[in-house]
């Protein structure tokens, strides 16, 4: 893979669903497949900046221990934040489960700032739903501190549950 043209590799956001009780393995080979299979590379192409969900799975021991395995803060959002996200394939499970159509698009959206770009739209196995976003032109380049996301400190695109 080639590296970014700046010498530096592109800023990721992964937004992430998960069923209760996914373990930090799926979740990262999820993310690890997702990328790989977009041509990026983690760290050469890319670099995963944060991991995004939504407030109701913060404490998901999956979701937060694979967040700590990548060295990424765990941010979150609430259900009307994700809610207002367009996103491209909404599930009306996870709209049920949740109380907003879309996870993983919308939180990896959110979590990379104003303007942000979906990569890659969600990507599924058998517990986790991930999806990968960039920054816009319109995004700061601290997009990890986008409006109201609450970093996770409890002990990918989307899933239900």
């Amino acid at each position: 893979m080639t590296p970014a043209r700046d010498g530096r590799a592109g800023r990721v956001f992964v937004g992430v669903g998960a069923r209760r009780g996914a373990g930090a393995e799926e979740v990262v080979s999820l993310i690890t497949r997702t990328l790989a299979e977009s041509g990026r590379d983690p760290g050469c192409d890319v670099e995963v900046v944060a991991l995004a969900t939504a407030d109701a799975k913060a404490g998901e021991a999956g979701l937060v221990a694979a967040a700590e395995r990548l060295g990424v803060p765990l941010l979150t959002y609430g259900a009307g934040e994700l809610a207002a996200v367009p996103v491209p394939r909404p599930s009306a499970a996870v709209l049920a489960a949740v109380g907003t159509p879309g996870v993983a698009e919308a939180a990896a959206l959110l979590a990379a700032g104003p303007g942000g770009v979906l990569l890659v739209g969600k990507r599924k196995s058998a517990r986790v739903t991930c999806a990968v976003a960039g920054p816009g032109p319109l995004s700061s380049a601290s997009s990890a501190s986008s409006p109201s996301p609450s970093p996770s400190s409890s002990s990918l695109l989307d899933g239900p549950g």
